[in-house]
């Protein structure tokens, strides 16, 4: 019977926050320890890492959670092998060099689309087109309120303004990979320069490897 009743009270109860209490604050981050209620009603709390920009109206200042974009861009040219633009950059928190894609935050009263190309342009030099746009996405929901939205964009490297593209960020290496061999070049520059690889680039480079995988067949049977 107590079993019964732990699962009913699993499907019924609603998990929300109760409280947040301000450990640290700084212009871009705010450290909190939350309190919340768990599936079966019971008060837990835990550390949440709030990722924030300050968006000014006339006299109102008011913290709104940070939004950003990560851009997949296919770098496409005559007679060569489309490539996946990414960036190299150095990153305090790791304390090392990391491989990324182009990214970073939308801006007051800018699309996800207008952010992403910004962006593309400022870290890389390219201008591309935007084909395909995701909704905001949670990067890691466990820690921290920031999301993301994943943009794909297509460079035609062929025009004129793509074949010599001029970066506004001298801190950050540009590096393109063949996009039909990403993820062995990757393991490549990997174990050649001892670089951190952000999460959504492998599983990128990851899911286009699986999708190049013949399905798993399965033998005929006879009946």
């Amino acid at each position: 019977m107590a079993a019964e009743a732990s699962t009913e009270v699993a499907k019924t109860a609603k998990q929300s926050v109760l409280k947040e209490e301000v450990i640290v604050e700084r212009q871009w981050l705010k450290l909190a320890e939350t309190t919340y209620t768990d599936p079966f009603g019971k008060t837990r709390s835990g550390t949440k890492i709030s990722l924030f920009a300050t968006l000014t109206f006339h006299v109102l200042v008011s913290p709104v959670a940070m939004v950003g974009v990560a851009v997949i861009a296919v770098l496409q040219r005559t007679l060569h092998y489309d490539c996946i633009v990414l960036v190299k950059q150095f990153r305090p928190p790791i304390n090392g060099y990391c491989l990324e894609f182009p990214a970073g935050l939308i801006e007051e009263n800018e699309s996800a689309e207008s952010a992403a190309l910004r962006e593309l342009q400022e870290e890389t030099g390219y201008k591309g087109e935007v084909i395909e746009c995701t909704p905001a996405l949670c990067l890691d929901p466990g820690m921290s309120n920031s999301t993301t939205h994943i943009v794909s964009v297509i460079i035609n490297g062929d025009e004129a303004e793509n074949t010599r593209p001029k970066q506004k960020l001298e801190f950050v290496e540009v590096i393109s990979l063949p996009k039909n061999d990403l993820l062995q070049r990757i393991d490549e520059l990997v174990a050649e320069e001892h670089l951190a690889v952000d999460a959504r680039v492998y599983t990128y480079a990851l899911a286009l490897k699986r999708a190049e995988e013949k399905p798993l067949q399965v033998p005929f049977m006879k009946f």
